[in-house]
């Protein structure tokens, strides 16, 4: 072809292995954003993957490029540089990637997320050898790779759910629970006493999802409760598992000092789905402290788009949210609820009153409606990414021992998979 003959422009492949690179770091916030649907992230999927095209059509050009700004690696460089050696079947190239990995940790999830978005069967002959590694650190990375596309790593999945590397026993038993892996239920409920936090963590989801309800709930619901860094999936993941009677017995211990824990009970109770609670969040939407999370909360359970329906308001003047611009200001935290709208309490109020009735106490609701396996699909079709992410787990939770829906696979791939759903 006469395009194929056309020496390589360098100004355009800079272009796009920065914006490759750019991109997927934006990709990675609205992969759980709360206000972007699948459409949308279709959208940004299709820009970056029309500038790694660009990259594959430059061949070696593109590669040596994408080398070149590993000179102060990123996690977008590293995603950019490995799909093009990933897809090009370049081992050598996937090696100094993995030294430059190695020697700069914080890189790591670039790489790793790049076999997530290759095709599945670019990466046979790779993820054997990945899954086949002494390094502990390949073998890792073999087992993400086979989660990340809802595949099977098999026997090397036990094996290394008992290995001495923390990091690649914690990711296994992460794995057994995504994958479905019902034979390795007694393995995670054994690794609830593991000595690493981050081990009993991913030991306790996967037991849970695997279809414990006794020890492993127990487990999620002391780390939800802890200050552990795991504690909001925990809270997640025990909310919507645990029966409506224990759910609402941990949120009364979040009541005992509810000033501290306000945030995690308004969190909680839109995940456990009660209609009860809704009142009390309506009036958590008159204080700005907690509107939008009481906001988030209640469109959790009655399945509503505030902005959409005209029941938000504008930002309230004088109220800050996030780092200021102030230089001097050490406060530099962003605002959790970024995107998330502003509640109109009074709108809302008017609409419960009206409303209200055909929603039925003390039956857990999601998105509107029980929980139920043909909703749960409607929501990862048209809901917000958060949204869609609590359908995923619903779903698994319907059925223990099947595999964890992907909210985060390239759009193109969810959306084929959504289809073959009926």
């Amino acid at each position: 072809m006469l395009a194929a003959s056309r020496p390589a422009i360098p100004a355009i492949l800079d272009q796009h292995v920065e914006e490759a690179a750019i991109l997927r770091n934006i990709r990675a916030a609205q992969v759980t954003a709360p206000h972007v649907r699948l459409f949308q992230l279709r959208r940004l999927d299709d820009r970056i993957a029309a500038h790694l095209d660009g990259l594959a059509v430059a061949g070696d050009a593109a590669m040596t490029l994408c080398e070149a700004a590993l000179e102060t690696p990123g996690i977008g460089e590293l995603f950019a540089a490995t799909v093009r050696a990933a897809e090009a079947g370049d081992w050598a190239c996937l090696e100094r990637l993995i030294a430059v990995v190695l020697a700069v940790p914080e890189s790591e999830n670039g790489f790793i997320s790049a076999f997530g978005w290759v095709s599945q069967h670019r990466l046979r002959g790779l993820t054997v050898e990945f899954l086949a590694a002494q390094d502990p650190f390949l073998r890792r990375v073999g087992i993400s790779t086979c989660a990340m596309h809802g595949a099977d790593p098999g026997d090397s999945l036990a094996a290394a759910a008992t290995d001495t590397d923390e990091r690649l026993r914690a990711r296994a038993l992460r794995a057994a629970g995504e994958c479905g892996r019902a034979d390795l239920l007694p393995a995670c409920v054994q690794a609830l006493d593991d000595d690493s936090a981050l081990c009993r963590f991913r030991a306790a989801r996967a037991a849970v999802q695997l279809g414990d309800r006794g020890e492993a709930l127990r487990v999620l619901a002391d780390i939800a409760r802890s200050d552990s860094p795991h504690r909001s999936l925990a809270l997640w993941l025990f909310m919507m598992a645990a029966e409506l009677p224990t759910t609402n017995a941990l949120l009364q211990s979040f009541a005992e000092d509810a000033a501290h824990n306000m945030r995690t009970m308004l969190i909680g109770a839109g995940i456990a789905g009660d209609p009860n609670y809704i009142p009390w969040l309506i009036d958590k939407m008159d204080d700005p402290e907690t509107a939008r999370p009481a906001g988030e909360a209640f469109s959790l359970i009655s399945g509503l788009d505030l902005s959409y329906l005209d029941l938000d308001r504008d930002h309230p003047i004088g109220v800050r949210t996030g780092p200021s611009e102030d230089a001097e200001d050490d406060d530099i935290e962003m605002d959790p609820d970024e995107s998330v709208p502003w509640p109109d309490a009074e709108k809302i109020r008017a609409w419960w009153d009206a409303n209200g009735a055909g929603f039925t106490p003390g039956v857990r609701h999601f998105m509107g409606r029980p929980v139920s396996r043909e909703h749960c699909i409607a929501v990862l079709r048209d809901g917000f990414q958060r949204q869609r992410i609590a359908a995923a787990n619903h779903l698994l939770l319907l059925t223990p021992g099947s595999r964890l829906f992907n909210c985060a696979a390239p759009a193109w791939r969810q959306q084929s998979i959504l289809a073959g759903l009926g």
